[in-house]
């Protein structure tokens, strides 16, 4: 008999930690809770690793508001005293700031700005070194896609990343997890199925985010090992063979 998914994710969420090295000795964790599956999946992958890991660590828990009708911050919070866990809870009007700043372009570029300044500061004062976010292969593949298509380099999401103005590292554990074993091992779990939620759903179908997911997905379709390829060449940078002139120089054909 297999192992279960959340088993499985488990394992794979232990590898990035091992690969990447994402927690050490006397870490203290915020884990950003956004509503949505990947970040409840996140929450009890961590809690269930810490009890088995031969260091010691701490786990919090963080959910910002966006003050959407129906985000559900109330059920997040419910959920998560239920679980036993620390949460905590930052959060601003985005929509207010929104219309305030006459934002034309996408709101989710301003929105991220904002909810990721709020969860640096929030893990500042909650002492915690580090914030946990729930970002697995699927979005860190896509955010590949967008930076090669659109001109940006050769990025995406980095599996640790320290913040620029914050005395903060963001890890995502997931980063080798691609989202239908995720969505496998939440269907093995209780979380509420209905927060958050933003009211700019249909900004986010527009969006170059959900296009390039589209192309992902097709792209699946008649390469069918095609993310566990993408994921393997994101781990196998060749930079004698690009055309970055910080890496030119004498090299053999």
């Amino acid at each position: 008999m297999g192992i279960s998914a959340f088993e499985a994710l488990c394992k794979s969420a232990g590898r990035a930690i091992g690969d990447f090295g994402l927690i050490n000795p006397d870490d203290r964790i915020l884990i950003g809770i956004s509503g949505g599956k990947d970040s409840f999946v996140l929450a009890r992958v961590l809690f269930e690793l810490q009890k088995r890991a031969p260091i010691k660590f701490e786990l919090l828990t963080i959910t910002f508001d966006p003050g959407f009708d129906g985000f559900g911050a109330d059920k997040i919070a419910a959920y998560c005293r239920k679980k036993g866990y620390n949460h905590h809870q930052a959060g601003l009007d985005i929509g207010s700031i929104i219309r305030d700043k006459q934002w034309t372009k996408t709101p989710c570029v301003l929105c991220s700005r904002l909810r990721r300044g709020m969860l640096y500061r929030a893990a500042e004062d909650l002492n915690c070194n580090k914030l946990a976010l729930g970002h697995h292969l699927d979005d860190l593949e896509v955010s590949f896609l967008i930076s090669l298509f659109r001109g940006q380099g050769l990025s995406t999401m980095p599996p640790l990343a320290k913040a620029k103005k914050h005395p903060v590292t963001v890890i995502r554990p997931l980063v080798l997890a691609e989202e239908k074993l995720i969505i496998a091992a939440g269907n093995e779990l209780d979380f509420p199925r209905d927060t958050g939620k933003c009211i700019y759903h249909q900004e986010l179908e527009t969006g170059d985010r959900k296009m390039f997911r589209k192309l992902l997905d097709s792209l699946s379709e008649t390469i069918p090992d095609v993310k566990r390829n993408i994921l393997h060449s994101m781990r196998k940078v060749e930079i004698d063979y690009l055309l970055d002139k910080r890496f030119s120089g004498d090299k053999q054909a």
